[in-house]
Parts: C-alpha cells; sequence; structure tokens
C-alpha cells in the first residue's frame, strides 16, 4: 500500500486548508497525525473503511472533518479555522490494527505535508 498526502501550504490564521491521501491497493480505515516542531506526534482524526464512522482528538473537534470518496480511495481532512497551533507535518496512515488513535497501531504511513499557519 502507498499513501500520497498532499495539500498543505501557508495559510492565515481562521483560514481553511483541505489535505488529501491517495491509497493505492485495497481500502483500509485510515487516520491523520501530525507532529509540530520539537513535539511528538499526536492524533488529528481517523475513519473506518466503510466512512461510517470518524473519529477526533478533542483539539480539532468542530474545525475538522475527516471525509472519504472510496471510488477514488483518497481521503480528505476539511481543516477550517485553523489555528498557529495547527502548524504541523501532517501525515496520513492505513490499517489501524487497535487503537485508531495510536500512532503505533497504524500499519501504513504516507509522506507528510507541511501545514503553516501563520497569526
Amino acid at each position: 500500500v502507498q499513501l500520497q498526502a498532499s495539500g498543505g501550504g501557508l495559510v492565515q490564521a481562521g483560514g481553511s486548508l483541505r489535505l488529501s491521501c491517495a491509497a493505492s491497493g485495497r481500502t483500509y480505515s485510515m487516520g491523520w497525525f501530525r507532529q509540530a516542531p520539537g513535539k511528538e506526534r499526536e492524533f488529528v482524526a481517523a475513519i473506518s473503511w466503510s466512512g461510517v464512522s470518524t473519529y477526533y482528538a478533542d483539539s480539532v473537534k468542530g474545525r475538522f472533518t475527516i471525509s472519504r470518496d472510496g471510488a477514488k480511495n483518497t481521503v480528505y481532512l476539511q481543516m477550517n479555522s485553523l489555528k498557529s497551533e495547527d502548524t504541523a507535518v501532517y501525515y496520513c496512515a492505513a490499517d489501524p490494527r487497535r487503537d485508531y488513535s495510536s500512532d503505533s497501531s497504524y500499519y501504513y504511513w504516507g509522506q507528510g505535508t507541511l501545514v503553516t499557519v501563520s497569526s
């Protein structure tokens, strides 16, 4: 499985960005994580393989929306009302074996895409 993340960039606080993660191969449950400079990687959001169930970190709930397009085998992360603290490299991951919110659960990882929010 190969995961290709895209959509990062520079945005002003209060703005929006949409990240995409295109996956090859079969359909998996997928998640987004992020890592800010000097900090550990943290869970952002996850979506089940069917798209029925979604999960969010408290810090992004109400601002970010995860979704998927089955036909394109692509997962999206719509990020609204961005804050400076959202600045990080965002990673998509697939095939969690246990806890959706634990990065150690995921078997496949994409390269990161940098999101920079200026205040």
